[in-house]
């Protein structure tokens, strides 16, 4: 694909996703959406990838959709995602909900880690929020947006956002849809890191690369996975597939590696035959 509001690289097994709109603050436009899901895609199913970096060019990681999308829905009388009909759905297909709009991050095999540049609003806090991991900068400012707009709360974000922060401060902040700032998210919860704007890729990277080199590529796919399914099952299918995934994993070549390095106290080589 022609990428014309994205950037994409990997480097030692990080796959990094700019969105690339900075004179527009990175809004968010029906060919970005595109872009995004393929690159996702891409980045799920290349074996060099381990972990996904998201982040937006300039000082902005992305303000909402694009005023001019905005305007073009209120003039057509309808709304309309500017997505070509055979969109790619990135991840496994494994859990039906998983297939819809943004949730299919959650079916990725492979962590998303967001490090918020700037302000993100409307579309550009739901993307954050899908993220697994997030690290920002100081003093950015994070809104639903929807409210002022006479829109609803986007892409499963009123699901979603309660479980990340708890109900209390979700509704408040879905229902207000006031600006705040990413200390405030910090304190909440939402953000795991905050570092400083020269700082922010390269502290985050540095917590990919530790990924990469600390933890299995098959724990972090089930962890991830395992949580995510989790959000919609009980207690009891947790446990019982837990002990499934214990007695398959412990008899991978990744399982002997881990188990050899701990006792070299070195490294563990993930991938290598035994």
């Amino acid at each position: 694909m022609d990428l014309k509001t994205t950037l994409y690289s990997v480097d030692d097994q990080i796959a990094t996703i700019t969105l690339n709109r900075p004179h527009r603050g990175n809004a968010w436009t029906g060919r970005m959406h595109t872009e995004y899901r393929y690159l996702l895609d891409q980045a799920d199913k290349d074996p060099e990838v381990r972990v996904i970096l998201l982040t937006g060019a300039g000082e902005r990681f992305c303000v909402g959709g694009d005023s001019q999308a905005l305007d073009g829905h209120a003039r057509k009388g309808g709304y309309d995602a500017g997505t070509p009909v055979d969109i790619v759905t990135p991840g496994s297909r494994e859990f039906a909900p998983f297939a819809e709009d943004f949730a299919y991050q959650f079916a990725l095999s492979k962590p998303v880690i967001a490090a918020i540049n700037g302000a993100a609003a409307g579309v550009g806090l739901v993307m954050a929020c899908y993220a697994d991991i997030r690290f920002a900068v100081p003093s950015a400012k994070l809104t639903t947006a929807h409210g002022p707009l006479n829109l609803p709360a986007e892409y499963g974000l009123s699901w979603l956002l309660p479980r990340l922060i708890g109900g209390a401060r979700a509704m408040e902040l879905l229902m207000s849809s006031r600006k705040f700032l990413t200390e405030e998210a910090h304190q909440m919860g939402l953000i795991h890191r905050l570092v400083s704007p020269e700082d922010l890729i390269a502290e985050t990277r540095a917590y990919a690369a530790d990924l990469v080199q600390r933890v299995s590529p098959e724990a972090l796919r089930q962890s991830k996975r395992q949580t995510y399914l989790d959000f919609h099952r009980d207690i009891g299918m947790s446990v019982r597939e837990a002990n499934d995934l214990l007695s398959a994993m412990v008899k991978q070549s990744d399982y002997r590696e881990a188990i050899r390095a701990f006792l070299e106290k070195r490294p563990a080589d993930w991938g290598r035959s035994d």
